[in-house]
């Protein structure tokens, strides 16, 4: 919508809210004071799901176990910045290798403002250090994609027809004990037509987990949709962004032959590695970012 039309919609949801029988309809009611809301931040520049929760994905590139284990260290990052916030995380989806890397991980980061801070780590990590797993210490290059999507209330934000999934289900190898694992509970949800995809076994059930994995790739459709948008804007394809993820890293963590902590799209560099890695401090990055 034009500003011109959000302010006419708010002056004509101000209204209604102003009537004598306004909460009559307790529901209806949540629901016009929830739009109000929502166009009252599109109008002053905020995203719809900024002030949400967050679902984050790490997936591992190339470099086996090394990238393995940076995937594992970007996870305990994110995991003591939400700390630090005061959010909550919660596991839903994790494939470990044996040396206590991840080849891919999910998992929700609940709190108020959560997506709206953490949206712009989405992409490509670097990682330089003397790997651990190679007997000759000789250093090496490790890559990590990271994915951040807003958690939706429900999913319901979008039709998608049935021809264009198909749904999967394992075993799940998540928390529950030995009868979860009996049960094929984890459920994998494929988009057809994008490829997108969403893994979950988070929950006992086999419909809680598919509920859920419904809401990841409506929320992935709706970023996709609003990076084409915005790639429109731009002139640009969506289609080359896409084929260049893997190319193009958004920061870049050195260990060796210095340390420094560089972010390629605002220039902030920290020295301090372990306050980054270890500590989750990450607003320095995410105030630079909401700069450009």
């Amino acid at each position: 919508m034009e500003k011109e039309e959000i302010k006419n919609k708010i002056k004509e949801l101000e209204w209604q809210m102003g009537q004598v029988d306004f909460w009559q309809n307790k529901d209806e009611a949540q629901k016009i004071i929830k739009e109000l809301n929502n166009l009252k931040d599109e109008l002053e520049g905020a995203g719809k799901y900024d002030k949400g929760s967050a679902i984050i994905t790490i997936l591992s590139g190339a470099g086996g176990d090394d990238s393995e284990d940076f995937s594992r260290i970007l996870y305990n990052m994110y995991l003591k910045f939400s700390q630090n916030k005061n959010w909550e995380t919660f596991l839903m989806h994790s494939n470990e290798n044996d040396h206590g890397g991840y080849r891919n991980i999910t998992f929700e980061v609940i709190g108020k403002g959560a997506y709206g801070k953490l949206k712009n780590e989405s992409g490509v990590h670097r990682l330089v250090r003397i790997s651990p797993f190679n007997a000759q210490k000789k250093r090496h290059t490790s890559f990590s994609m990271v994915e951040v999507i807003p958690k939706l209330e429900k999913a319901r934000d979008m039709q998608i027809p049935e021809d264009d999934l198909k749904i999967e289900f394992a075993k799940s190898s998540g928390p529950g004990g030995q009868n979860v694992n009996k049960r094929e509970t984890a459920v994998r949800v494929v988009h057809l037509p994008t490829n997108i995809s969403a893994q979950v076994e988070s929950e006992r059930s086999q419909q809680q987990n598919r509920e859920k994995a419904m809401e990841m790739i409506e929320a992935k459709l709706i970023k996709r949709q609003e990076e084409e948008m915005r790639a429109k804007e731009q002139g640009m394809q969506i289609s080359k962004m896409t084929e260049n993820e893997w190319g193009s890293q958004i920061r870049s963590y050195v260990m060796h032959p210095y340390q420094m902590v560089k972010d390629h799209r605002t220039g902030v560099e920290v020295r301090d590695i372990n306050k980054v890695l270890e500590d989750g401090d990450l607003d320095e990055f995410i105030e630079a970012e909401k700069g450009l």
